[in-house]
């Protein structure tokens, strides 16, 4: 653990080297590059895990820039998103059938997005235990203990649609492609209309009860990747 985590804090020094010079991520390798660098690092090479990480760091720059609002979250996401990289290439094996990069984007993505949710969490649980003043005994008073039941309704309605995003997210990034087509059908997401079992059945040409399968498989999935009750 200590190894991976100081392999990790050595990538991010380099990765803040190219953002504080400006200097331009280095360029994809090619098909041919990747190939020399994967069998030197598949022997333990460890110059060629570098070589891996770095070619690929425009890869992080790009997938990240699709979340950050400033500069400033830019270069966090940046950060978590090498995370990923380093997970991805750590992971890899020959045998996957893919480029690296496509590999790798999923997993870089993931990471951003998980860092993503945790923050809006946070954020969530930070600003209802607010100290906004103390009670006549002296004692702290947070924004929460002072709403009323209707008001913590409103409070639930917001945790609801933290969750509702956290769904959406999933679908759009776990899913297979068929599950994912589906589930979008039965809630009605991505401007679709909101489908029976049936509809979906029939456009599909397949079976009402396997619809129904799919469905049932994927809210068990989600039950245990948002924890509901």
């Amino acid at each position: 653990m200590l190894s991976f985590l100081s392999n990790i804090l050595s990538y991010i020094f380099c990765l803040f080297g190219y953002i504080s010079s400006n200097n331009l991520f280095p360029e994809p390798l090619s098909k041919s590059e990747e190939e020399y660098y994967l069998r030197k690092y598949f022997n333990g090479d460890k110059e060629a895990k570098n070589k891996l990480i770095e070619h690929n760091l425009r890869l992080v720059a790009h997938i990240a820039k699709r979340y950050a609002s400033n500069e400033q979250e830019l270069e966090e996401l940046i950060s978590i998103g090498t995370i990923g990289l380093i997970k991805a290439i750590n992971s890899f094996s020959s045998d996957k059938g893919y480029k690296i990069s496509t590999y790798a984007s999923k997993c870089v993505e993931n990471e951003i997005l998980m860092n993503i949710r945790a923050t809006k969490k946070q954020k969530a649980e930070i600003s209802m235990n607010t100290i906004i003043g103390t009670d006549k005994d002296g004692n702290d008073m947070e924004l929460l203990e002072t709403l009323d039941s209707e008001e913590k309704d409103t409070i639930d309605t917001i945790y609801n649609k933290i969750i509702s995003e956290e769904v959406i997210q999933y679908i759009d990034t776990k899913l297979p492609e068929r599950e994912r087509y589906i589930m979008k059908l039965r809630y009605g997401l991505d401007g679709n209309k909101m489908k029976t079992q049936q509809q979906i059945a029939d456009e599909l040409g397949i079976s009402r009860s396997y619809v129904s399968r799919i469905e049932t498989k994927v809210q068990n999935k989600l039950k245990k990747y948002v924890k509901w009750d």
